[in-house]
């Protein structure tokens, strides 16, 4: 994939562009050293903040985190931050490599909260803020059997949608699910308009284009790429579609429908469609296992690969289970990883319990936590201790969760009992509909991706949210509603990248080519193994390789390491060939059935 520098910045700089014979790095390097500690010391303070606000939510909590967002966005944003950053990186083609790196990242921080408009960006963190205390604060409320509401987690909701062949349970716990989007969509609205006040306030033609910057790519070349991406896999998508609607119908008792209903999917938002496959939810192998041997054999796994173990600080400051019960703390049920000073403060937020998803799930935050110790060290600046681009880190984490996932490490551990007989192509017909894989590039690609498109680069209606949404879920993924939902929904919102991790879940996408990219060259080229069935664990060499792409974060382009690691341009071939089996046996299987193929229009 190839990535020009960024369009938006190189006209901006060219307009201040001047003619000068003195060296300019040392100047760009006065700037850098009096800039990063209080940029650090800020930046700290605001992650502090935020992670209390998402760990214990509470107006109190919500209100110091709007502050100390606040502090740290009008240093970064300030007048004078933006007019230096662009007076040096006008003279671009005279700094070495790590400064104007270093310089392009402070152009894109101070593009999102520029002191220029200060009212605006008050108004943005405000927004935010208030926004994420809802979603997380909401009180989900069910109707049992007998009809009397009962208050759930989004883990009960996610349980009932996995486990349930009740369709009646089934509904109400999908109804549920979307009833926060409803108090959602005013907030919604307000960030569209302040999000895109303030990328065009910096030169940016909307909120998304902002975001796609940090690629070096225009919106339209971002959602062209996703679009791309779609339509390779699509041949493969429309088999398992077609499979899992006859699947699904006869489980059902119904007649297979052309699209599937929402509330048939074991996900509230059919990304990822986990339990389709009968006798391969492997939850009952956990049954013996603790939440807490769940993360520490997360540890182990990369400790074997050659990583260090994690710091007392890690355990003491994490917020790694469900609330106990009786507990009238509320916290984001969002799993994540955070990097909170930059150096050695690294922590987890998550719920976790023992079961398959969550084996995978701590095994991909770790694989964050483990980027963030490879690259904090003096080599890489501060500024450039990132994933090689935001799609990397990602990629990273899902590559764990894949790797997580293969039976010889299951047995390894003493999950999986060997005399277990599991079909190969049932276990990668399972693989293709979970978590990150094939029938999640349609939604990650396609419907998130184009929505916020639509969001912020059209300026959609706010009276057309809820009819664009189910519009693009019908045409990238197949999916209806199970019921009418008109624009007194916000089912968008729902999804909590919408509110605050936006415009960029095209990351997603992105990382799911890279895993199979790294995992394919791992498997062949170090283990010597069949991509489908392999080992990482205890392999020095596997994590090496890892370490060598980790390492340097952000300080060098993304394109080649891989190619330097690899010997390949990043593609989705490996994705397609690690598939290749299950879609000639999904051809067999779908003999004689109509097939419904979403389609895909520009």
């Amino acid at each position: 994939m190839s990535v020009p520098r960024k369009r938006v910045l190189a006209l901006l700089f060219s307009l201040t562009a001047v003619t000068c014979s003195t060296d300019i790095r040392p100047e760009a390097d006065r700037f850098l050293n009096s800039f990063l500690p209080r940029f650090q010391r800020l930046y700290y303070e605001a992650a502090k903040a935020q992670w209390l606000a998402n760990t214990d939510i509470s107006s109190e909590h919500d209100s110091l985190s709007a502050a100390a967002e606040k502090k740290w966005a009008e240093y970064v944003g300030s007048r004078e931050v933006i007019e230096k950053t662009r007076d040096l990186l006008s003279r671009r083609g005279e700094l070495d490599t790590l400064q104007a790196l270093q310089l392009e990242k402070i152009w894109l921080q101070a593009a999102h909260r520029p002191a220029t408009i200060p009212e605006v960006v008050d108004s943005l963190i405000e927004a935010e803020t208030k926004q994420t205390s809802l979603l997380y604060g909401f009180d989900y409320l069910m109707p049992d059997r007998t009809g009397r509401s009962i208050q759930v987690s989004t883990n009960d909701l996610d349980r009932i949608l996995v486990e349930s062949s009740d369709l009646r349970e089934r509904l109400a716990a999908w109804k549920t699910s979307k009833e926060v989007g409803v108090i959602l969509k005013d907030g919604l609205a307000d960030l569209q308009r302040l999000r895109n006040r303030v990328a065009r306030e910096m030169g940016y033609s909307s909120f998304f284009a902002l975001e796609v910057a940090d690629y070096g790519m225009t919106a339209e070349e971002m959602l062209a790429l996703m679009d791309s991406l779609v339509l390779q896999l699509r041949p493969l998508y429309s088999e398992l579609h077609t499979f899992v609607r006859y699947t699904l119908a006869g489980r059902y008792g119904s007649s297979p429908p052309e699209e599937i209903p929402a509330h048939w999917l074991p996900n509230r938002w059919g990304q990822n469609w986990p339990g389709i496959i009968e006798g391969l939810n492997l939850d009952d192998l956990f049954k013996e296992r603790s939440k807490e041997w769940v993360v520490e054999q997360a540890e182990r796994f990369y400790v074997g690969l050659g990583f260090p173990p994690l710091n007392e600080g890690f355990w003491d400051r994490s917020d790694l289970y469900p609330v106990e019960p009786g507990s009238t703390r509320k916290k984001n049920n969002h799993a994540s990883a955070w990097h909170l000073d930059l150096q050695d403060d690294y922590r987890s937020l998550m719920s976790v319990e023992p079961n398959e998803r969550w084996f995978g799930t701590t095994h991909h935050e770790l694989g964050h936590i483990y980027y963030y110790i490879e690259y904090a060290h003096p080599d890489v600046p501060l500024l450039l201790r990132k994933g090689a681009n935001r799609s990397y880190h990602e990629g990273i984490g899902d590559l764990m969760d894949l790797a997580a996932a293969q039976r010889p490490y299951l047995e390894e551990v003493g999950l999986l009992p060997k005399t277990r007989d599991i079909d190969r192509i049932r276990w990668l017909l399972n693989e293709a509909l979970s978590s990150s894989s094939v029938v999640f590039i349609p939604w990650a690609a396609g419907v998130m991706t184009r929505f916020e498109y639509d969001l912020y680069e059209k300026d959609l209606p706010k009276d057309e949210y809820n009819r664009r949404w189910w519009e693009l879920v019908r045409q990238y993924q197949g999916i209806v509603p199970p019921f009418p939902r008109g624009e007194e929904y916000c089912d968008a919102a729902t999804k909590t990248h919408i509110i605050d991790d936006a415009a960029q879940y095209y990351d997603y996408a992105l990382s799911c080519v890279l895993k199979y990219h790294l995992h394919d060259y791992i498997a062949r080229n170090i283990l010597g193994q069949d991509p489908h069935s392999c080992n990482y664990a205890g392999n020095r060499e596997v994590g090496d390789f890892l370490k060598s792409i980790m390492r340097p974060g952000a300080s060098r382009d993304w394109r080649i390491v891989l190619k330097e690691k690899t010997g390949q341009d990043l593609s989705a071939r490996a994705m397609l060939e690690y598939y290749r089996p299950l879609l000639d046996w999904l051809k067999e299987q779908n003999r004689g059935r109509t097939a419904v193929v979403a389609h895909v229009d520009s």
